[in-house]
């Protein structure tokens, strides 16, 4: 048999050949040695010592056998020796499990025949899993009608200044809506003001929004002129202000209800408007003041002016561009 045609198997033949005549060559010699020394070391049943013939122990001379697979192949023990896989056989494709069904969530809505301002109702099947919605459903109605956010007059004038604690939001613009910024300033606002309520002060936690100046009046004046063709010059002042407070009740409250959607413990019967007649007094004031206290006064000045607008507006509502050299741009 040519070494190039062997196989796997043909080498397994050749082993248990080998075995075979290694078996046989211990019998014999097993045999001439009870024959020319019957009185050989042994035990009185008849067998015989073998550990100094040619017959190998456990790691004995090349060639032999080993005790134990002498006894493997006296008992039939010998087992074949597996077939290798060939380096380049196709693996078997993997099934694919079958996709478990998924279950379907069920959206709890909470409903109630109490009028807003209730103790919430919790005698209905509540979901298996956490619902925000339904968790949070009718108890801020109810905390603003219970007025536990409403700061007690009586008892702040009867306290002395440090049992007191008052704070303002610094008021968002009504235009926009509130962002994660928003609601970092308000966790830690509301956090301090829930403490000193905590610790027997009257605490006050104020809301507002701001009528955000040019950004509103942007804003009205596009809706004026779309709607109806007009610009707030053809209404006049009084005309344009109503104008803005219509938008600002219809449009501009959205920043309160995400306000409370948050659970801020705010005192909304104190809730304020930068253009709420009282603040608007108030600012006048402030500027009269400044003006004959010096610290304010007219003067030439550049300033940033809206060819759109007709108004001065502040450095923050300008957008810069840097020109190389001499550059023609349009000018409303």
């Amino acid at each position: 048999m040519s070494s190039d045609s062997a196989t796997p198997a043909d080498y397994i033949q050749a082993d248990e050949l080998a075995a075979v005549i290694h078996l046989a060559t211990a019998t014999s010699i097993m045999e001439e040695a009870a024959a020319a020394a019957p009185a050989a070391t042994g035990t009185n049943n008849g067998t015989i010592d073998t550990s100094q013939a040619n017959i190998e122990g456990e790691g004995g001379e090349e060639g032999g056998i080993s005790k134990r697979m002498l006894k493997k192949m006296a008992k039939g023990k010998l087992k074949e020796k597996k077939d290798k896989k060939p380096p380049n056989s196709t693996p078997k494709p993997k099934e694919e499990k079958a996709a478990k069904p998924e279950k379907e969530e069920v959206i709890y809505e909470y409903q109630s025949d109490l009028p807003p301002g209730h103790k919430k109702d919790l005698s209905g099947e509540m979901p298996a899993a956490y619902q925000p919605r339904y968790v949070e459903a009718a108890w801020q109605d109810w905390w603003e009608a219970s007025g536990y956010y409403t700061a007690d007059v009586a008892a702040a004038t009867a306290s002395p200044e440090d049992k007191k604690f008052v704070l303002v939001i610094p008021p968002p613009n009504v235009t926009g809506s509130l962002h994660l910024g928003h609601a970092l300033t308000s966790a830690i606002q509301d956090t301090l003001t829930r403490w000193h309520r905590m610790r027997g002060h009257v605490a006050l936690y104020v809301p507002g929004t701001d009528h955000a100046g040019i950004a509103t009046q942007s804003v009205v004046e596009k809706k004026l002129k779309k709607e109806q063709g007009l610009t707030r010059h053809d209404l006049g002042r009084e005309d344009f202000v109503s104008k803005v407070w219509e938008w600002k009740e219809t449009y501009g409250n959205k920043i309160c209800r995400q306000i409370r959607l948050m659970g801020s413990s705010v005192d909304w019967s104190r809730e304020a408007f930068t253009m709420d007649p009282r603040l608007s007094k108030a600012v006048v004031e402030a500027f009269c003041r400044f003006f004959e206290d010096g610290l304010i006064y007219r003067d030439t000045r550049l300033v940033n002016w809206s060819c759109a607008l007709k108004s001065a507006i502040s450095d923050i509502e300008v957008d810069y561009q840097e020109l190389e050299g001499r550059t023609f741009l349009p000018v409303p």
